[in-house]
């Protein structure tokens, strides 16, 4: 994966959760789904599962082609079941998912007729990317690709600052005979093949330019006809913003924040822009053994529904290990979300951000579905017998827990009713001393037509 993205210009909250398309003179592709469903499954897979340190342990290391080797040798991954992990992820809630086809040591997980690093000629010896898109379709959930558009293993591709052999002067200085030209025809051929082999490809995402003093942005990727062919081959296909041709219409459909979690909902030129946010259970994003830095379930939840309260997407990773499993501590966190999931996914699910005019809760957030004008009150902070809601008075039909729904009261007696320091109107809901047994209990609210 790439460094953090710069948080995008700030912009004022819009009255719906549906969000401005970047400007462009191509067809949009249509976009409902992914403002619809709002989380999904990154799943960082390849030969470092082995080494089993990061998924940057070429590059931490400062590892050589012929000393990676070893992971190529061994990589036979004989409990890989992908229906194991659609099943996974589909009891989690998610709705669709993004497999890493290359990552950026230049491994492939398909059966590529432009390379010989690849996973049919490991002991594997089997295309590892067609029973997976096969198993999650089954399962219902749309198909992500995700593609690395820098390759630290083919001898084209110009070393950089990020590249593992950076440091060495002499395979710097290799740059002036290496061939960019033939790279570029290289990575566009692969594309080729991803986008015409496995059927319908709901989302392509790329990983990642970086413009600087080690390149030319686009120019060293051809990302303007890589983004045309795209267009032309999968015209339905969503595709990320890290091709750097941010200022070029149809160069992009979503921004991709990584690894935090803005403050409001993201924009670009003054306009909200359909994003989504790439997060980890952990520290790293491939199979790390000893990492411990895991968050948990309630933290998982809440980087959710905060997301979603700002009209963003969640794509969450996991790390499968060397042998083709989950590990177990992503098994539980996914078993976790699920349990949630399975009676609060509609405070999810086609909801964004709250209209104008209504005051988050303290220790709470909200989620809003517009079409069917629905509020959800998450209470991340399990408060004492009243729920305070500024700009709500007069506005509510109905109120009840999600997870079970039971009615939540308010009432018009002293105290219940009141007129809030901004001459808002407060409706004080009454809820129970002790919590509900869901990690984070969401109020529903039917709101007055």
């Amino acid at each position: 994966m790439s460094k953090k993205a710069k948080e995008s210009k700030k912009n004022k909250p819009s009255n719906s959760s549906k969000s401005v398309k970047a400007s462009r003179t191509s067809p949009a592709p249509d976009l409902s789904w992914f403002l619809n469903d709002r989380l999904g499954l990154f799943i960082h897979w390849g030969i470092y599962a082995l080494p089993a340190r990061h998924e940057w342990v070429r590059n931490r290391e400062r590892i050589t082609i012929e000393d990676y080797q070893k992971y190529f040798d061994h990589f036979d991954p004989d409990l890989y079941n992908p229906r194991e992990w659609a099943r996974a992820a589909k009891n989690a809630g998610m709705k669709y998912f993004v497999i890493t086809t290359k990552h950026h040591d230049g491994f492939c997980l398909w059966d590529t007729k432009l390379t010989d690093y690849k996973a049919t000629n490991t002991p594997w010896g089997k295309d590892l990317i067609r029973p997976m898109v096969e198993a999650f379709r089954e399962e219902g959930l749309r198909v992500g690709l995700y593609h690395s558009i820098i390759d630290w293993h083919h001898p084209e591709n110009r070393v950089d600052r990020i590249h593992p052999q950076a440091n060495d002067p002499e395979y710097r200085k290799a740059n002036q005979k290496r061939d960019q030209k033939k790279y570029i025809k290289y990575l566009h051929g692969q594309v080729k093949e991803l986008l015409t082999d496995y059927g319908q490809i709901d989302y392509l995402f790329f990983d990642f330019s970086y413009p600087g003093e080690d390149g030319k942005g686009h120019e060293d990727w051809g990302s303007k006809d890589l983004i045309k062919m795209v267009r032309e081959l999968q015209p339905k296909i969503i595709v990320n913003d890290r091709l750097d041709l941010m200022d070029k219409p149809g160069g992009w459909d979503i921004k991709t924040p990584e690894q935090f979690l803005v403050r409001e909902p993201v924009t670009y030129n003054g306009k909200k822009v359909p994003w989504e946010t790439c997060q980890t259970f952990s520290g790293s994003w491939g199979y790390h053994r000893d990492e411990q830095t895991w968050k948990s379930v309630k933290q998982l939840l809440t980087m959710l529904i905060d997301t979603v309260s700002k009209d963003g997407n969640l794509l969450l990773n996991v790390g499968p290990t060397a042998r083709g499993n989950f590990d177990l501590r992503a098994t539980e966190r996914l078993a976790g979300m699920g349990e949630w999931m399975k009676v609060n996914a509609r405070a999810i699910y086609g909801c964004g951000q709250a209209p104008e005019g209504f005051t988050q809760p303290e220790g709470c957030k909200l989620t809003y579905n517009a079409s069917t004008n629905r509020m959800y009150v998450h209470i991340m902070n399990w408060g004492f017998k009243h729920l305070h809601l500024d700009g709500f008075g007069g506005k509510v039909e109905y109120a009840q827990f999600l997870h079970d729904g039971s009615e939540v009261n308010w009432t018009k007696q002293a105290g219940a009713w009141m007129s809030h320091q901004s001459g808002e109107e407060t409706l004080t809901l009454n809820i129970p001393v002790q919590k509900p047994p869901v990690e984070i209990p969401v109020i529903e609210l039917l709101m007055n037509r």
